[in-house]
């Protein structure tokens, strides 16, 4: 996966924080949410995630210089020792979804 610059994944994540600590404050502030919500949707699309929490995890395990144990085990689990496999369709063909993927 190719990966963004830091810099730029660090000032998303700063972003972020700023929001999040506005966003305990005023919980009822529909601005700052609508703000907090799109700050996190930025991150998910940088960091290839499906959820705010992940991203930042994986945000910061990047500017760490980690590689957070999930990805590990998901790379594993999705290519293995052979490349990215198909599960099997009802008729045994390799139509379905890629392994330990979800839809």
């Amino acid at each position: 996966m190719l990966l963004p610059a830091k810099a730029e994944v660090a000032r998303r994540l700063e972003q972020y924080r700023a929001w999040e600590r506005l966003l305990l404050m005023a919980p009822a502030d529909h601005t700052v949410r609508g703000n907090f919500e799109n700050t996190g949707y930025t991150l998910c699309v940088l960091m290839g995630k499906r959820c705010a929490r992940e991203a930042v995890d994986a945000a910061e395990h990047y500017l760490r210089g980690e590689t957070p144990a999930s990805a590990r085990s998901s790379m594993t689990v999705a290519h293995g020792a052979r490349g990215s496999q198909l599960s099997q369709g009802p008729q045994g063909r390799g139509v379905g979804r890629a392994v330990g993927r979800r839809p």
